[in-house]
């Protein structure tokens, strides 16, 4: 029974070579993290000097290392002691590197994610849905989904969608190069689509007049009685 118990608390093993992104084939870049060699380095130049952590220790996790820890949890939601395992980091490591990473990406997203309100802006979007199918004035499609999260401590039952599945739903707008232009990430999974609409700012710049003569496109399921 000790030696059982022993194997139960025996630490994971954790390999010390980290990973670096000239070491993974394109394939290997693309399957772990769900983005091309071009996007990771992309990304790296962003947020590279935000999440680089000033020490003089001879083994400090690079910025590199952490964005393919993070891009990888995100990827996958998998457990963060297998990520450490296959990025050569304990799972304490890959635990600051999410939460480095994903302050950085939150810190930048507003300069990527914003809805055209200026004229220009908005001429340009309607040609390019035009482009597609003829259809006129449409300055953007929509749409919710639920992502799925751990059951949180306080109002659990929020969280709790149609499907038992405790997630947050999240309004997505995209322009007809599937660009992300306006995000709504705040409501647990148990609110519906319409009043995520309702409540959000982006309907209010629409009844406010700041957007005028235009259209969003979105799904609607039709019930028959």
């Amino acid at each position: 029974m000790s030696h059982f118990y022993g194997l139960l608390s025996r630490a994971p093993q954790v390999c010390n070579k980290k990973l670096h992104i000239d070491e993974l084939s394109d394939d290997d870049i693309f399957q772990t993290t769900r983005f091309t060699r071009v996007a990771v380095r992309e990304l790296l130049h962003l947020i590279g000097g935000d999440v680089e952590r000033p020490t003089h220790r001879h083994h400090a996790i690079s910025a590199e290392s952490q964005l393919l820890a993070a891009l990888q949890f995100y990827a996958s939601g998998s457990f963060l002691w297998m990520l450490g395992r296959s990025c050569g980091m304990s799972q304490p490591s890959v635990s600051n590197a999410v939460e480095a990473v994903t302050n950085s990406l939150i810190k930048i997203a507003p300069k990527f994610i914003h809805f055209p309100t200026d004229p220009q802006a908005i001429i340009a979007n309607k040609l390019s849905f035009h482009s597609v199918a003829g259809f006129p004035n449409v300055l953007g499609a929509i749409d919710c989904t639920h992502v799925a999260i751990k059951a949180p401590s306080a109002h659990e039952e929020a969280f709790v969608n149609r499907k038992g599945v405790h997630t947050l739903n999240i309004q997505a707008v995209c322009d007809n190069e599937m660009r992300i232009i306006n995000l709504v990430s705040k409501w647990p999974g148990a609110m519906h689509d319409s009043f995520i609409w309702r409540s959000s700012g982006l309907r209010r710049l629409f009844e406010d007049g700041q957007i005028k003569d235009g259209w969003l496109l979105g799904k609607c399921t039709l019930s028959l009685l």
